[in-house]
């Protein structure tokens, strides 16, 4: 299985991201979408930058998706990225996965959101009104 790994400064294609997961093999898809949210632990967010080293970003989500081929039963991975500024409510990544079955869709994905958070070489500085973090 060959994933689909896009890091990109332009909006995430949840079309791309559905349609490259998408085969009569699999009767289910989960897709997730992590968005920016107004405010985070107290403090009021107006925008997000998001920096990445690009190829070892890229490299590592390679890395991810091949331990979930090896871990659970599906057919299809895609995992978008964006960087740069992002304003509340804009999409910073989407997931989505196919399997036969709903229930390694599911677990699949979330194992992927839960490793890129923990190792992938992408970072987030939130901006308010009043201060900058990152995160």
């Amino acid at each position: 299985m060959k994933p689909l790994i896009v890091v990109t400064s332009k909006p995430v294609s949840i079309t791309r991201v559905i349609k490259s997961v998408s085969s009569p093999r699999s009767g289910g898809t989960v897709l997730f979408l992590g968005t920016v949210r107004a405010s985070s632990r107290g403090m009021k967010v107006t925008k997000m930058r998001l920096e990445s080293a690009k190829d070892l970003a890229k490299a590592d989500l390679r890395r991810i998706c091949k331990a979930v081929d090896q871990k659970y039963a599906v057919n299809h991975i895609a995992v978008e990225h964006r960087v740069g500024s992002l304003s509340v409510g804009e999409i910073i990544v989407a997931i989505a996965v196919g399997a036969a079955h709903r229930e390694d869709a599911f677990k699949a994905c979330k194992y992927i959101i839960d490793e890129l958070k923990k190792t992938t070489p992408i970072w987030k500085k939130e901006i308010g009104p009043a201060r900058e973090r990152w995160v």
